[in-house]
């Protein structure tokens, strides 16, 4: 599956609809150890089966930085 992260704001953006809210939240959790390991915590929203993830290095300036683009090709791995 193709992830497709999008560059809004100088953020990176993530959308994803899932099955169920199940399946959302074992997502959810995956990112939530992604982010305690490299340090780095995305914007999470979550409504039911879908979440959208933001990504932005707040101590750049609020930029996208590698540290974002590196856990975002993590997150990607989740799928």
């Amino acid at each position: 599956m193709k992830v497709m992260w999008k560059e809004e704001n100088n953020k990176l953006v993530l959308e994803k609809q899932f099955e169920n809210f199940n399946e959302a939240w074992r997502f959810l959790n995956g990112v939530a150890l992604l982010a305690e390991q490299n340090q780095h915590h995305p914007t999470i929203q979550n409504t039911f089966n879908n979440v959208k993830l933001e990504l932005t290095t707040h101590d750049s300036g609020n930029t996208i930085t590698d540290k974002d683009r590196d856990l975002a090709s993590k997150i990607e791995k989740l799928f």
